[in-house]
């Protein structure tokens, strides 16, 4: 059975979330080729129809031009983003994520365990540019 195959039976352990991860992360690139070659083969050979009528006359001319045109627009997108991203690499992001830190204050979702908060008193106390934290 397919299902029970995926998802391993009743129980999520580490082989089911490997396949469950395997399966998201591959699964865009299938539908991506699968449409890919779609589009190749539709506006090559055209249309399969019912009727039986020659569908070449009506097929649409996709190649060579507007190929090159979405190939040369998914470059100017490319460099666009990518000279976004090295230029102003903050503009799109969240504020909120650039909360200024106190570095004599630890972060309340970081819990020490109580048996090393000697050596955290100890490497606090020491100043940054001797070795301290």
């Amino acid at each position: 059975d397919l299902v029970q195959w995926i998802w391993g039976g009743f129980s999520v352990d580490n082989a089911t979330l490997t396949r469950f991860f395997t399966f998201h992360f591959i699964l865009p690139f299938i539908i991506a080729g699968a449409s890919m070659i779609h589009l190749l083969f539709l506006h090559q050979t055209g249309s399969s129809n019912p009727i039986g009528l020659n569908s070449n006359p009506d097929k649409i001319p996709f190649h060579s031009y507007y190929s090159y045109k979405d190939a040369f627009g998914f470059a100017i997108l490319l460099a666009l983003l990518t000279a976004l991203s090295t230029f102003a690499p903050n503009i799109l992001g969240d504020p909120d994520n650039f909360i200024p830190a106190n570095p004599l204050v630890t972060p309340p979702h970081i819990k020490p365990e109580w048996y090393f908060l000697f050596a955290y008193a100890i490497l606090r106390s020491i100043p940054n540019k001797l070795g301290g934290v």
